[in-house]
């Protein structure tokens, strides 16, 4: 089969790679009909994350067929249309019985793309796949659906849940790619009185607004006054941090207000300076972390309905043996207007795999 395979950082191609095989017999074997690229794959190719090693097929996000599962698969079966979770949890470990699945000790936490390869494939093998595939409503569509895997989960949960975003809350929103776009939407369903959004595009500023952001800056124009005129000069009650730069993380300190939080969501790839000389009197809390996907069973249900505005966010569809394309204009996002890219490839002949 063919995958997107990181070589070193800056060398990356879409070359062929060997089948995938159950290795496990709580495995299953996925058919990849569609994947997208994240911030967090950026991130990769630029060396920020050194534990991903060259050869290794990228990717934590798909929408796919299941085609062969393991002996002790019991939650899904050949034919099963698929969301494959950005997390894997065996579901035994002490951090999974607290459905803190990111910290999987089992062989879990955030593996694909990662330790192991991942869905930028045609196949992908999943481990545990009883815990980490969630079988899907015929009602969301796939380019829909994939945004599930990471970055609504990701927001909702390590964004505006770890944030304590509540009723008549001030939240700014620093960065508004993806990730932001979809802590913009998901704090909304807790009803603050106001979603400030920062971000250096233009488009993505519109964006925030279309996304329900009651105000919006451009970084260079004083967002940290427009922070402070809106609360009289107080600072917001949550700011979260959706970029991952030393420049936006002391940005959303100075924006909170004492006793506020600072949800940190970005991926970060350089050391961030932490003024505790000005942050320890101000009751500041700052919180930080890999999502755990506990809530994608809600989330999916609140797309079944209509209630999340996933389609919004997706502004290019390629093939999927576009890859490269779909990386360069999603890397260049803020000149390309990309905000989600999402990959559909075509069906394959399904795979001989051998059953553990």
């Amino acid at each position: 089969m063919k995958g997107f395979v990181f070589h070193s950082p800056g060398r990356s191609a879409w070359e062929e790679v060997p089948d995938p095989d159950i290795k496990e017999s709580t495995d299953a074997i996925v058919r990849v009909d569609t994947t997208t690229v994240c911030g967090t794959d950026l991130h990769i190719l630029k060396g920020d994350v050194p534990e991903v090693r060259p050869g290794t097929v990228l990717g934590h996000e798909a929408v796919g067929e299941i085609v062969e599962t393991g002996r002790d698969v019991h939650t899904v079966q050949p034919g099963d249309r698929v969301l494959v979770s950005c997390i894997t949890a065996c579901g035994r470990c002490g951090y999974c019985w607290e459905r803190t699945y990111g910290q999987c000790r089992g062989g879990g936490g955030w593996i694909l793309g990662h330790v192991i390869d991942g869905t930028q494939a045609e196949y992908v093998r999943v481990p545990y796949a009883d815990l980490s595939v969630h079988a899907l409503p015929g009602t969301v569509d796939s380019k829909d659906a994939v945004l599930l895997a990471d970055i609504f989960p990701t927001a909702y949960e390590v964004g505006v849940m770890n944030g304590h975003v509540r009723p008549g809350d001030t939240v700014a929103v620093v960065g508004a790619g993806p990730i932001g776009l979809a802590s913009i939407a998901t704090a909304r369903l807790f009803a603050p009185e106001r979603i400030i959004a920062v971000d250096v595009a233009a488009t993505r500023l519109e964006a925030a607004k279309s996304l329900g952001a009651d105000a919006v800056a451009d970084v260079e124009e004083a967002p940290e006054q427009l922070v402070a005129d809106l609360t009289d000069g107080l600072g917001a009650d949550v700011v979260i941090e959706a970029v991952g730069a030393p420049e936006s993380f002391e940005l959303c300190t100075r924006m909170v207000r004492p006793g506020g939080h600072v949800a940190n969501v970005g991926v970060h790839g350089k050391p961030v300076t932490l003024h505790l000389e000005d942050l320890w009197i101000r009751n500041v809390t700052i919180t930080m972390g890999v999502v755990d996907t506990y809530s994608t069973p809600t989330l999916l249900r609140m797309a079944a309905a209509g209630r999340l505005p996933t389609s919004s966010l997706v502004t290019h569809t390629f093939a999927l043996d576009q890859m490269e394309e779909a990386y360069d204009v999603f890397g260049r996002g803020p000149d390309t207007g990309a905000l989600k890219v999402v990959l559909g490839g075509q069906r394959h002949e399904v795979l001989a795999v051998r059953a553990a």
